[in-house]
């Protein structure tokens, strides 16, 4: 842990006490230094891109104000802009000139104190209080199902089952918006005990620990959040007619599965499959999230947190643990 300033005004006008920063499998990666790039003219980079904050202070007239529960989106248009950035959907950015808050080329949130400027913040509403910090990862999912139900309106269609795969905050968060949809959500996990199927079946799903080739189920929508690719290719291979297949987790670079790709493709014609990969998120997808959130049972959203770590003991943060779902370190 280092010491640093007080944030720069040049970074936003709206100063925020950090109050917490969620961790994912980016997060890993950075502090093994598989991924990531420090701003530049810096030789280091603040992670901490899932965050939760409270504000100190303000312009006059601005979207904020102190005392605001807000959270600051993650990623940041390119400055060319390219046609998406230009419109506010950075998270479609075409040129890959985008930032990103504790990823790419912008300090994240885990300091004590951080700025923004208020287009880059989301107010959220007090009731949630301490899980704020789930809104950046709620907001991938809020896209992800976005993009399933336009792509859905190309011609008729009726869902009414979704299978995820994957049972950490990212698959629970996308279980949560299928109920949500009033869709019988189908949950594939390896865990067979503890935090992870009793929220599953807290949220009215099912819960598998088989395959999903061998569990029957014949889903219209599927959602895979694990990134495991042997996962990926039984996604793709056991997808009914006019399915939509969303991909929301990231292969490691190095993991051969054979793969019949004349079958593959066969099925997609045949059967009209879509398949899709999704990240990131807009302003219009943090606020669905927000909704989301807010219509959600405080405890089984409490649930998710399976720690939360005080700032001083920071490496514990980083030390998985069986029953993990979503490890928050406190500000």
């Amino acid at each position: 842990m280092s010491e640093i300033g007080e944030p720069p005004v040049a970074e936003g006008a709206v100063l925020v006490d950090a109050l917490a920063v969620g961790l994912c499998g980016t997060d890993f990666e950075i502090a093994l230094g598989e991924y990531g790039t420090a701003p530049p003219g810096a030789d280091h980079l603040v992670l901490g891109h899932e965050n939760l904050g409270r504000v100190v202070s303000a312009p006059s007239g601005a979207s904020v104000a102190p005392g605001d529960l807000v959270v600051a989106m993650v990623r940041r248009a390119d400055p060319v802009p390219c046609p998406a950035c230009a419109v506010g959907e950075w998270d479609m950015c075409r040129n890959g000139l985008y930032s990103e808050h504790g990823i790419k080329g912008l300090h994240g949130f885990a300091r004590e104190r951080w700025r923004a400027d208020p287009d880059a913040l989301v107010r959220i509403d007090p009731a949630l209080t301490d899980l704020g910090v789930l809104l950046e990862p709620a907001s991938i999912l809020a896209k992800a199902w976005e993009q399933v139900e336009r792509i859905g309106r190309r011609t008729f269609w009726a869902p009414t089952v979704a299978a995820v795969t994957g049972a950490g905050s990212i698959g629970l968060l996308a279980a949560l918006m299928g109920v949500q949809r009033g869709l019988a959500v189908h949950v594939f996990d390896r865990v067979t005990t503890g935090r992870k199927p009793d929220l599953v079946a807290r949220l009215g799903a099912t819960y598998h620990t088989n395959r999903l080739s061998e569990s029957g189920v014949q889903a219209d929508i599927l959602v895979e959040c694990t990134g495991a690719t042997a996962v990926i290719v039984e996604a793709l291979s056991h997808s009914p007619t006019d399915s939509i297949v969303c991909l929301t987790g990231v292969s490691p670079p190095a993991d051969p599965v054979p793969v019949d790709v004349a079958g593959l493709s066969r099925d997609a014609v045949l059967r009209n499959h879509v398949v899709f990969g999704t990240v990131n998120a807009n302003r219009r997808h943090y606020e669905q999230a927000v909704r989301s959130l807010a219509a959600a049972e405080p405890d089984w959203l409490r649930g998710l947190i399976s720690r939360r770590v005080p700032l001083e003991k920071y490496p514990e943060a980083f030390t998985r643990q069986a029953d993990d779902v979503k490890v928050v370190i406190d500000l």
